[in-house]
């Protein structure tokens, strides 16, 4: 699958080191502009994915690789990714991040201040979830970057990162100090930060994320990519159907009036968001296609209507993939009473919901947990365009079906990842350590939003 997008970043080798990596969310969108990348990920079925599509990869505590592994990464690469764990800082979530926000921007005054990293990975033992510390980590990478000898101390040229929205704090103080105090050798960068909705870029869901794109001084000042698409009003479409208009009823320019009255710039040149219908109406490789109309209840509300609260037809964007994607009932007879427990999205209409090509091979166990949280592919193309000055991205190339890797390319890259071609080996990250200690607060109930 080669790229149709020429080539004109203003890196003559664009290479992404892609830190928290999962099942290859960004590794797909860099494969796809043929960009090369590295992802390093320490959840063993993720890994099994990223082997079985073929996608260079080490089974590895990111924290580990930084400490002790550093030398040995290839020095060519000069894009760092990443999406720290956001379980601490969602709001599905226990919220330790959010509790620790003012002390995360402490901690990245010290790292750009050029604190020693024992006197921080000291103080860091004392929050009270450890995955709170892992959004530091594209920071100290940054920093490692500029003290390594096999870099000969050259800093990363581009920074791209994304989470959450509730990260959003987070990447605005890294702006402030990549901008304004710069690394502890003196680099600063150009800075651009914000919440962007995927559905916008041609994801066919409602997600919307907290990234930052940096580019060392001297290389430019970096802008968000554009939205392709028009942003999905869940409002004005449930409005539609309490008045009894027809449900599958696409969005026309005069439906952009509310939102031209809430006071948003209405995108009358770009095309509706892409529907579940859409993208999973056509049988592509071994997906036999969805042509029969149908209705998605998930776990999600339906902006206040109570009587269809968590329901989408098949002309809307699915909500937002999480791993409970496997939960999520399809109804074919439009009648959501009708119970059909049995009916659910495959793997791979799940990965084709997050913008994954068709059959791209999901490995291992908690594979609807892997598509959830993976970056959208389609999204990280965007992404990555704009990072790197290119122009924008065919995302039309992710409908082709993803070509598995060979047994003999599995062996090869599990043998690098891993240490072994066909089994994990005493480098790898132990299950028992990739589970932190449960929060001794107790749990509160949150709304997702």
């Amino acid at each position: 699958m080669t790229s149709t997008v020429p080539q004109q970043s203003f890196l003559d080798r664009p290479f992404v080191l892609d830190l928290f990596a999962g099942p290859g969310g960004l590794d797909v969108a860099g494969h796809e502009l043929d960009i090369p990348s590295l992802g390093i990920e320490w959840e063993k079925s993720a890994c099994l994915t990223r082997y079985a599509a073929g996608l260079e990869t080490l089974h590895a505590d990111v924290s580990a690789v930084r400490r002790d592994a550093f030398e040995s990464l290839p020095p060519e690469i000069n894009v760092l990714a990443g999406g720290p764990p956001c379980q601490t800082y969602s709001v599905a979530g226990h919220g330790a991040g959010r509790e620790a926000l003012e002390e995360v921007k402490q901690y990245i005054h010290r790292l750009v201040a050029g604190e020693p990293d024992e006197a921080i990975d000291e103080d860091l033992k004392k929050l009270s979830d450890p995955r709170t510390a892992l959004v530091l980590e594209p920071l100290r990478y940054a920093i490692r970057a500029t003290r390594s000898r096999a870099r000969a101390n050259r800093p990363y040229d581009v920074i791209v990162l994304e989470q959450v929205p509730t990260v959003a704090p987070v990447w605005e103080h890294y702006a402030k100090a990549l901008r304004d105090k710069g690394l502890p050798d003196g680099t600063k960068y150009e800075v651009t930060f914000g919440v962007l909705a995927t559905e916008r870029y041609g994801v066919p869901q409602t997600r919307s994320r907290a990234v930052l794109i940096a580019r060392r001084a001297g290389l430019g000042q970096p802008s968000l990519p554009s939205p392709t698409h028009r942003a999905y009003e869940p409002k004005a479409w449930n409005h539609r159907i309490a008045s009894g208009e027809n449900p599958v009823h696409q969005p026309t320019l005069d439906d952009d009036a509310e939102a031209r009255g809430r006071g948003k710039k209405a995108d009358e040149d770009l095309p509706s968001w892409k529907s579940m219908g859409e993208v999973l109406r056509d049988r592509v490789g071994t997906h036999p296609g969805r042509t029969t109309p149908f209705l998605v209840r998930s776990n999600y509300g339906s902006s206040g209507i109570p009587g269809r609260r968590g329901v989408r037809t098949d002309q809307q964007p699915a909500a937002t993939v999480t791993g409970r994607i496997s939960r999520f009932v399809v109804f074919e007879h439009l009648d959501e009473n009708v119970v059909h427990e049995g009916a659910r999205f495959s793997m791979n209409e799940a990965g084709m919901l997050q913008s994954f090509p068709p059959d791209y091979p999901w490995s291992g166990t908690a594979q609807a947990q892997q598509v959830g949280n993976a970056v959208p592919p389609a999204f990280g193309m965007h992404l990555l365009s704009a990072a790197l000055g290119l122009p924008t991205p065919d995302t039309q190339l992710l409908r082709k079906p993803w070509q598995a890797a060979t047994e003999d390319q599995r062996a090869k890259s599990r043998s690098h990842g891993c240490g072994d071609a066909g089994a994990c080996t005493e480098r790898c990250p132990r299950p028992q350590d990739q589970v932190p200690p449960p929060s001794s607060r107790p749990r509160k109930k949150a709304s997702v939003k």
